[in-house]
């Protein structure tokens, strides 16, 4: 006689599958794996450095910059090593890309660490011959991240993922996300974070999105961050007992739904309006958008399928 296993606890489970994930970067691409675990380093060094050095640019902490970027490419480098760890075909030139994706995102992060050391800003900045070689350096890195990324998006689209809520939530992570880096070319152009109010004054604390103007920052940084969001959405939804379909139209109702609210950040951040005092038109179209999403899962749900539980022979 066999005494049935206890349920790991959720604590457990959750070790578990973080450890799952884990092994499944470090094991996709190492060079990533290794730049999201420095940046995690970079990211409690800068955060100490918030609190003993007490120099401000823009009206906000020297290393709170460095800071955001390490923990914002850290994510994004586990996350893109996660997903080349899934790939069954296309790996090599997943992972030779996944090479330039390290490369660009360490010099990235290493210009805007070595301006903040400098005291110096890092974005926007051709104030000296330096300053605009750097920001220069910065620009075709972001160009070349973006390239790459759109190359491993490519090889994942064509990969063969067994479960339909997981595959379509990698595909709209690197869409949306992909689009989400684009949105930084808006900035670019304009030579600015804010619209309507020069960079710096009041900010959303630790963000520091504009609270009297606009600001671009907020839809790119939600856009970007698709890439994380999605697939952990449709992680959590393989735990449950829906069926195939329904954890796709979940995921596909999500990834709508998330590339609705990047455009209603951009529109709004255009309309020079901060992001915390939104107007009856900001607040209608996002209510239409809660509306909408709400009524498609609702449907979703409505006609989803539990699998079948055996038949019991007596």
């Amino acid at each position: 006689m066999t005494t049935p296993t206890a349920a790991a606890p959720p604590a457990g489970r959750a070790r578990s599958a973080v450890a799952a994930v884990l092994h499944t970067a470090r094991r996709g691409h190492a060079g990533l794996f290794w730049l999201a675990a420095a940046l995690g380093a970079l990211a409690v060094v800068t955060a100490l450095a918030t609190v003993v050095d007490d120099r401000e640019l823009l009206g906000a902490p020297m290393w709170l910059k460095p800071l955001k970027f390490a923990l914002s490419f850290g994510l994004y480098a586990l996350a893109l090593a996660w997903m080349i760890g899934r790939l069954d075909r296309g790996r090599r030139t997943a992972r030779a890309v996944g090479w330039v994706l390290a490369g660009g995102s360490a010099v990235e992060v290493g210009v805007i660490v070595a301006q903040a050391a400098r005291g110096r800003r890092s974005h926007f900045n051709e104030e000296t011959a330096l300053d605009g070689a750097l920001y220069s350096l910065m620009g075709a890195t972001v160009a070349l991240i973006w390239l790459a990324t759109a190359v491993v998006a490519v090889v994942l689209l064509r990969q063969r993922v067994a479960d339909p809520g997981m595959r379509w939530g990698i595909r709209l992570g690197l869409g949306v996300g992909l689009i989400g880096m684009g949105l930084g070319m808006l900035m670019v152009d304009g030579g600015a974070h804010a619209v309507g109010v020069a960079d710096g004054g009041p900010g959303v604390p630790f963000f520091g999105w504009s609270t009297v103007g606009g600001d671009l920052r907020v839809g790119h940084f939600v856009g970007i961050h698709a890439l994380q969001v999605l697939p952990l959405l449709a992680a959590v939804l393989a735990t449950t007992r829906l069926d195939a379909a329904a954890r796709r139209g979940l995921v596909l109702v999500a990834g709508l739904g998330y590339l609705g609210l990047v455009a209603l950040a951009t529109g709004q951040a255009l309309r020079g309006q901060p992001v915390l005092a939104p107007d009856g038109l900001t607040l209608a179209v996002l209510g239409a958008l809660v509306v909408g999403v709400g009524l498609a899962a609702t449907t979703v749900l409505r006609h989803r399928t539990t699998p079948e539980r055996p038949e019991v022979t007596r």
